[in-house]
């Protein structure tokens, strides 16, 4: 069976517990549940839109919000599929974490899921590579690095996925574990294409089904796709003989680290100075509502002709949804004439 190879060093331990500290604090923060629902948008938005662009597609993250929304869009045929299979795959991810075993047609179904419909031979979906692959710097050429041959790669997937559904699994931390899996993924290389966005997959899945990542609040391939250099890095430092996986691991944990701050930062500015969260409980606020408080958390303040603005509407329809917002104790309103905007209360 796999045996991971690699060591708890300091900067991994101060990774976990810094990280271990955020995750608390955004599970125990009171947070309005159409905001949960944000946070939650927002994260798989980002994810699909890194985890495609790191791999080449061209799509921007607004794109892949319309595309999300059902609206289509002016992009390639391929690009298009990707992202929307990479969605698909993040909405399966609660319906794979049931199976208490991790099968191999499970496995070839993600990747299926990641590909359908964008690969050259469609025969090449779903299916374990059938001839020799390299992975190459795209720009240079240069070969980076090589994998298995592919004789070898039901058996070290075998060997994996006996490790992934074992016992031992569960005296590893969560974020370990979803780093060791991507990282194996990748070494394996056991498909044609989509070897990282399958990887990705799986070590979201990992976090969710260990209960790190419950609510899905967070994507950890922004902080791939904003250093792509060091991201191919840290998974070409890996020593191919010893497979020791400390390096991978520091880098793997810097991410998960980086990445649930960003959503800390966010639930805090949600919570900050908002005495309604304390005083009242959890408030139904519509999709606009919550956008004009956001806004306001970002700037500071909102006036009459910003919400114009932003949301194409009409005079009456901005007071009307101030005067919900004031009622409710949200908002207040401060100066007079053209000067009057409006802060948290």
């Amino acid at each position: 069976m796999f045996k991971p190879n690699f060591r708890y060093t300091n900067k991994i331990v101060r990774n976990l517990t810094a990280i271990a500290a955020s995750r608390a604090f955004i599970l125990n923060a009171p947070l309005i549940p159409k905001w949960e629902v944000s946070l939650r948008i927002e994260a798989k938005l980002r994810s699909a839109h890194s985890s495609t662009a790191i791999e080449g597609n061209p799509l921007s993250l607004d794109e892949v919000s319309d595309l999300a929304a059902g609206r289509d869009i002016m992009v390639g045929r391929k690009d298009k599929q990707e992202v929307l299979n990479y969605l698909k795959a993040l909405d399966m991810v609660p319906d794979f974490a049931k199976r208490n075993h991790f099968t191999v047609k499970d496995f070839l179904k993600v990747h299926k899921i990641v590909t359908d419909k964008t690969l050259e031979n469609p025969e090449d979906e779903g299916v374990f590579r059938n001839r020799g692959v390299f992975v190459g710097n795209r720009f240079t050429g240069e070969v980076v690095y090589r994998p298995p041959s592919t004789d070898k790669v039901p058996l070290l997937v075998d060997s994996f996925l006996n490790w992934f559904n074992s016992k031992e699994v569960i005296k590893i931390d969560s974020v370990i574990h979803a780093g060791i899996t991507h990282y194996e993924i990748v070494r394996i290389h056991p498909f044609i294409d989509g070897n990282g966005r399958t990887a990705r997959v799986m070590a979201t899945l990992v976090l969710y089904k260990r209960g790190f990542d419950v609510k899905r609040f967070f994507t950890l391939d922004d902080y791939y796709d904003n250093d792509r250099s060091s991201y191919y890095e840290a998974l070409k430092n890996v020593n191919q003989k010893t497979l020791n996986l400390t390096g991978w691991l520091e880098y793997f944990t810097d991410g998960v680290a980086v990445s649930i701050r960003a959503v800390k930062d966010k639930v805090i500015g949600l919570s900050r100075n908002i005495k309604f969260l304390k005083e009242r409980g959890q408030i139904a606020l519509t999709e606009r509502q919550m956008r004009i408080v956001e806004e306001i958390i970002e700037k500071g303040k909102i006036t009459n002709r910003e919400m114009r603005q932003i949301f194409n509407i009409s005079d009456e329809a901005v007071r009307k949804e101030i005067n919900k917002l004031i009622k409710l104790g949200v908002l207040k309103s401060e100066g007079k004439g053209r000067s009057a905007y409006y802060a948290l209360s």
